[in-house]
């Protein structure tokens, strides 16, 4: 029997936060990026390590913020927990694979796009892994097509996303970015739902049971906790705000080399001082008085 599926449950609230977690992921994700781009390689796996953690746990809540809101009338629906979170950790480590690849070879050519087929497929398998832990009396088939269409969305964003992460630029950048990055998140997610339909076995009475919210939001603590202390570390990073490197915190750079690219005036400071400095120096005479 076919089952009727509510992906709205609660209107516009459960896509609405959904977005704004995949947007503050994101954001938060791609600042740590592009501050892992101004410090030594010694540091840049910490920051690219965080920024795969914020990315991967944004999309994840995101994910699970939207499912509040699915509901089959037919049947309840329960939520296998080992399966849940190995569906977070698959956002993660995937998410990682593509950033790092992404933080260490450049965005461009080759690396973005292994980068952001990889992240890619990690938000498409946490998506579709985090369905699998579902549990409820009947089967779910999907749409083959509609599915494909939600993998390459994911890509797409992906690509996007670590394209922006590595341009370096200000915060405003970043935001827009995210924007850009939870609208195609969230855009990726419904697309596959719309791909679901669910068969149920039963009589077709209406069965009771927890809500999908009772049944997430105690799951969702701990990633939520993460993300607000990845919003605190940035906010205490002047660096990640300015967007820009500065001498006292770029320590990767050389002796008698400097952090900032010598801009014009930098480069003709040096002659007014020697100038100056001969002309001090030169002896006084008759002539030059």
């Amino acid at each position: 029997m076919q089952g009727t599926v509510d992906g709205f449950s609660y209107g516009l609230v459960t896509p609405l936060v959904a977005f704004l977690m995949a947007c503050l992921g994101g954001a938060l994700g791609l600042r740590c990026t592009t501050r892992a781009m101004l410090v030594t390689r010694s540091w840049r796996p910490g920051w690219l390590a965080l920024g795969s953690a914020a990315i991967g746990s944004g999309i994840w809540t995101m994910h699970f913020v939207a499912m509040m809101g699915f509901t089959v009338a037919e049947t309840p629906i329960h939520y296998d927990r080992p399966m849940t979170f190995a569906s977070l950790a698959v956002a993660v480590v995937m998410v990682g694979v593509g950033i790092f690849i992404v933080g260490y070879k450049g965005a461009s050519g080759t690396a973005l796009f292994t980068g952001g087929t990889i992240t890619g497929l990690g938000i498409a398998s946490m998506h579709y892994l985090g369905m699998a832990g579902m549990e409820l009396n009947g089967r779910l088939e999907y749409n083959t097509l509609t599915v494909a269409a939600s993998v390459v969305i994911a890509m797409a964003a992906a690509t996007a996303a670590l394209w922006a992460a590595a341009q370096v630029r200000g915060f405003r950048w970043t935001v827009g970015a995210s924007l850009v990055m939870g609208l195609a998140v969230s855009g990726m997610h419904y697309t596959g739902m719309a791909a679901l339909s669910v068969h149920v076995h039963g009589s077709g009475i209406p069965a009771e049971g927890d809500s999908p919210a009772a049944l997430l939001a105690p799951m969702m603590i701990g990633p939520l906790a993460f993300l607000l202390l990845a919003a605190v570390v940035m906010m205490f990073d002047p660096l990640m705000v300015m967007g820009r490197p500065h001498p006292a915190s770029v320590d990767d750079h050389k002796p008698g080399i400097p952090a900032h690219p010598a801009g014009p005036h930098t480069a003709r400071r040096p002659q007014l001082r020697t100038r100056r400095t001969i002309a001090e120096r030169r002896p006084r005479t008759p002539q030059n008085r």
